[in-house]
């Protein structure tokens, strides 16, 4: 089948360019919003991003960490469930990349989630840190 492109559907996709994109990373959501960023001297300024990125510990459960990111980053219990195995076998796990201001407080909200109930051992919350989403981690 041979696909052919009309100005209509030309039209179509250079409005659908102009709206914000969300890019998945390994799981993560990072949303991408046409025009981010300031102008400052003719030139463009790209707003730069972060990655709240969550540590392995042996006092979380699977679940508890599939419940956190259900409810705290509102993805779906299969992602959940591919990061709490990330986070299991590599001992990190990038959650979302977002700006600054968002990764701060993605990462609060993750320190902030409590102990696993599940777990005798389990004194609080989930390590997370910021990264910028250049570094090599």
């Amino acid at each position: 089948m041979r696909l052919v492109e009309s100005d209509s559907t030309h039209n179509r996709i250079q409005e659908m360019s102009d709206r914000p994109t969300i890019k998945p990373t390994s799981g993560a959501a990072t949303i991408a919003s046409p025009g981010t960023g300031t102008r400052s001297s003719g030139e463009d300024q790209i707003t730069p991003l972060y990655h709240v990125v969550l540590l392995d510990d042996d006092e979380h459960t699977y679940d508890y960490v599939i419940e956190m990111l259900v409810n705290l980053f509102f993805v779906s219990h299969e992602v959940g469930y591919r990061h709490a195995v990330e986070v299991d076998a590599t001992g990190r796990t990038i959650v979302i990349t977002c700006e600054l201001a968002q990764a701060e407080f993605g990462r609060d909200q993750i320190h902030g989630y409590g102990a696993d109930p599940r777990m005798a051992v389990s004194k609080g919350s989930m390590r997370a840190v910021v990264e910028p989403a250049g570094s090599a981690g």
